[in-house]
């Protein structure tokens, strides 16, 4: 039972991550290279690479070698469709909450 909690906590800490949020929503539109990702993220090649690093050692991206590149795409398999499931329960349960968190700063 302890190394499954652990196995929870590196997941659910890979996917908590802001940076880490914003390559998988970027990688959902399909695969890209470190550079697409800097620029379209304004992120720094450091953070991009260290970051693609942790979704990859988790299985949430693969690559694939094109020529020079190596692009990154997310898991087909298991985090596309997790990511999907996610933003539906998100509208459904979640988004009231951040709106009267909205509501009661204004």
């Amino acid at each position: 039972e302890g190394e499954i909690y652990e196995s929870y906590k590196i997941f659910l800490g890979t996917l908590v991550s802001e940076p880490r949020l914003r390559i998988i929503n970027f990688l959902r539109r399909g695969k890209k290279n470190v550079t697409e990702i800097m620029e379209k993220l304004k992120m720094g090649q450091t953070s991009v690479s260290h970051n693609l690093a942790r979704l990859r050692k988790c299985g949430f991206v693969l690559t694939e070698r094109e020529g020079k590149f190596v692009n990154y795409k997310l898991n087909d398999n298991t985090i596309k469709p997790l990511m999907e499931i996610i933003e539906s329960h998100m509208g459904k349960h979640c988004v009231h909450i951040l709106r009267s968190m909205k509501e009661k700063g204004r």
